[in-house]
């Protein structure tokens, strides 16, 4: 029986907790899983930036990736390593550079998935260009802003269309604030979003891989408040629809790890932001919920290391909008899709694999998550946020949430 180790990379930026947990956890776990005729260990290492050959090595057999979205460098590093090398990553780099807000509501718009009316507005202002003034004179059509917005109705938002953090979105309730902040958009490409009002639930779904945590989410508490602790707030209907329609989005467009906000009014799940390149990982915005994402990434990293998972570039999106085509309920078309989804995600490979080989995680992480470690990677953490005179309340209100974590855990069982 031969003896082979995976390689487990992490492409990171200003990343602190999450890494060094991820590294922690893992270390204690002391893997030794036979597959096949081998038995592999698994070595996880900080990815560099650094100049590169096109067609050198890659020693990793699957890189997490963090700083893609928005570092070239990496990201071109990332796509020659699974064009030239198989490596897998998560997310699909080219899925990420191209599918902005404007493609994932279009797309899910298509399938049936009830995303609210959403218009996109050419710019207020423009980057001088040669052909910009022939261009815009030629083809540019005279709109009524304040038409469009009675139209699609008020409450609604505007936020642009390839945005993320929260960044430029506004909450617009007459016409006056819809001019106004049109006019303070500058040279941003805006959505007009329809307001789901009333509502009654605000949920993000985070998925990494097979794997689905429902949150209960308050988008206006502060940064170290917006992700509830409750856990029991969902009935059983509800979190299967949440959980699907983000298994759907993620097998759609190729994503690992993403997060699926949706408003809940009139009984109907309406799904509002669902591109999301770089989840929440750090303990000073989950606290609570941070121990699940660090035991589910090192679950699915861990299984597409062994298994050598191969990336799935092709994502054929034909096979939904057939199905979207068909004259059926938007409930069997969802089932249609999530029979895909699976299958992309190897769902049943996936529980078997962590079944056999990863039964003692939770509790070599109940211990973890109370170690000295982790308190020194939470403090580490708020250090690099906070002002000093906060460091001491936050450092410890943050250990405080995660040792409520390891108490409810052994109170109700693994998660």
């Amino acid at each position: 029986m031969a003896q082979h180790t995976r390689h487990i990379g992490l492409s990171l930026g200003a990343d602190i907790c999450w890494p060094i947990c991820y590294e922690g956890l893992l270390k204690e776990l002391d893997l030794k899983i036979p597959y096949g005729k081998d038995t592999l260990s698994f070595e996880v290492e900080r990815v560099l930036i650094e100049p590169f050959n096109l067609m050198q090595p890659c020693k990793y057999d699957v890189v997490i990736d963090r700083l893609t979205h928005w570092y070239n460098t990496s990201r071109e590093w990332i796509k020659k390593s699974i064009l030239v090398n198989d490596l897998y990553v998560f997310n699909n780099p080219w899925s990420l550079q191209s599918m902005e807000k404007q493609t994932s509501y279009s797309a899910m718009m298509r399938l049936g998935i009830p995303v609210p009316e959403t218009w996109l507005l050419p710019p207020k202002e423009y980057l001088e260009s040669p052909d910009l003034h022939p261009t815009l004179k030629r083809y540019a059509k005279l709109f009524s802003l304040g038409d469009i917005g009675d139209k699609i109705g008020y409450p609604l938002f505007m936020k642009p269309y390839d945005g993320g953090a929260w960044v430029g979105v506004t909450a617009i309730k007459d016409r006056e604030a819809l001019r106004k902040a049109y006019d303070e958009s500058g040279t941003r490409v805006m959505h007009l979003q329809k307001g789901v009002v009333p509502f009654d639930g605000f949920v993000r779904c985070i998925g990494l891989g097979p794997q689905w945590r429902c949150v209960n989410y308050d988008p206006d508490a502060p940064l170290h408040d917006r992700y509830r602790m409750d856990t029991d707030f969902l009935a059983a209907e509800d979190t299967r629809r949440l959980t699907e329609i983000t298994m759907v989005i993620n097998a759609f467009f190729g994503w690992d790890f993403n997060s699926c906000e949706s408003l809940l009014s009139n009984g109907v799940w309406h799904p509002i932001d669902f591109a999301n390149a770089c989840p929440d990982s750090q303990v000073t915005s989950l606290h609570f919920h941070f121990p699940w994402l660090i035991k589910a990434n090192l679950r699915w990293s861990i299984f597409c290391a062994a298994t050598q998972r191969k990336m799935n570039t092709d994502l054929n999106w034909r096979e939904y909008f057939d199905i979207a085509a068909k004259d059926i309920s938007f409930d069997d078309k969802l089932a249609k899709y999530v029979k895909i989804a699976s299958k992309r995600f190897d769902v049943d490979g996936f529980d078997e694999f962590c079944d056999k080989h990863l039964g003692h995680l939770d509790e070599v992480a109940d211990n973890y998550f109370g170690s000295q470690e982790v308190q020194d990677a939470i403090r580490e953490k708020v250090e690099s946020l906070y002002p000093a005179h906060e460091h001491d309340q936050f450092s410890e209100l943050f250990w405080n949430r995660i040792q409520q974590w390891r108490q409810q855990q052994r109170g109700i069982g693994a998660q």
